[in-house]
C-alpha cells in the first residue's frame, strides 16, 4: 500500500521537488499541494491525506497553527515539518501542535522519505539538530520518581521510534499494557506526549538515542 502524501509550502519549485523526491519511490504517492496554510487546510480535509509535509513559513497562517488546525480536524493525519527556520520557540510550538517529524530543508531524499513513512506509523522522527536544541531547552522540574524495569524498556522503545503496536509485539505485551506503562512514564517524568517524555529522558541520560536523521 502506498503513503498518500499532501504538501504545502509556497514555493511551486520546492512543491515539485519533493513531489518527484517523494514519488521516486512507489510507496509513496502524492494527492496534492497547497501553497498557503488555508489552502492546506481545505485540501487536507478534501483528499484526507496520511501525512501532511509542511513548511513552516507560509504568506497566511504559520505553520504552527495549520499544523493545530490539521491535527484537530484530522487526528489520524500525521504532519512533517520541513523547514528553514531553526528557532527552539517554533520548533516547540509545532511539536505541542502535534506535529510527529521536524527536518530541514537539506535533508536528503532518503531521510525525508523515511519521516513521511514514520509520520504515518505514528512515530517521532526528528533532525539531530532540532534533538539537540530542544534537549537544552528543556526545564527539568525537580527529580522524577524511578522508573520500573519494564518502563525503561518501554521508553527505550519510544526513543527508537516505535509506535504501541510495535512496543506491544516486541515486549510481547498487550496495547492495554503498553498505555499504561507509557502513562506511568508520563506521569513520572512530568511531561504530556512522546516528544517530551524523550527528550526528558534524553536531558536526564535515561536513554542515549531517538530516533532520527542518520
Amino acid at each position: 500500500m502506498t503513503i498518500s502524501v499532501l504538501i504545502v509550502d509556497d514555493h511551486p519549485i520546492v512543491r515539485e521537488g519533493l513531489r518527484r523526491v517523494l514519488e521516486q519511490d512507489p510507496a509513496f504517492h502524492v494527492l496534492g499541494e497547497a501553497g498557503t496554510g488555508t489552502e492546506a487546510i481545505r485540501q487536507a480535509q478534501r483528499l484526507r491525506p496520511e501525512v501532511v509535509l509542511i513548511d513552516l513559513s507560509l504568506p497566511d497562517q504559520d505553520g504552527i497553527s495549520v499544523t493545530a488546525s490539521l491535527r484537530h480536524d484530522l487526528p489520524e493525519t500525521g504532519v512533517v515539518v520541513l523547514t528553514g527556520v531553526l528557532n527552539p520557540t517554533a520548533i516547540i510550538q509545532v511539536m505541542q501542535a502535534g506535529a510527529s517529524g521536524y527536518l530541514f530543508k537539506d535533508t536528503g531524499a532518503g531521510e525525508i522519505r523515511a519521516a513521511v513513512q514514520d509520520a504515518k506509523e505514528g512515530r517521532i522522527h526528528l533532525s539531530p539538530r532540532v534533538t539537540e536544541l530542544l534537549v537544552n531547552q528543556i526545564q527539568l522540574r525537580g527529580r522524577p520518581d524511578p522508573l520500573t524495569g519494564r518502563e525503561q524498556e518501554v521508553l527505550n522503545l519510544l526513543a527508537r521510534g516505535l509506535s504501541n503496536k510495535e512496543i506491544m509485539q516486541t515486549l510481547q505485551i498487550t496495547q492495554a499494557t503498553v498505555k499504561a506503562h507509557i502513562r506511568h512514564i508520563f506521569n513520572k517524568l512530568r511531561v504530556q506526549s512522546r516528544t517530551q517524555a524523550i527528550l526528558v529522558a534524553l536531558r536526564l541520560g535515561l536513554v542515549r538515542t531517538v530516533a532520527s536523521e542518520e
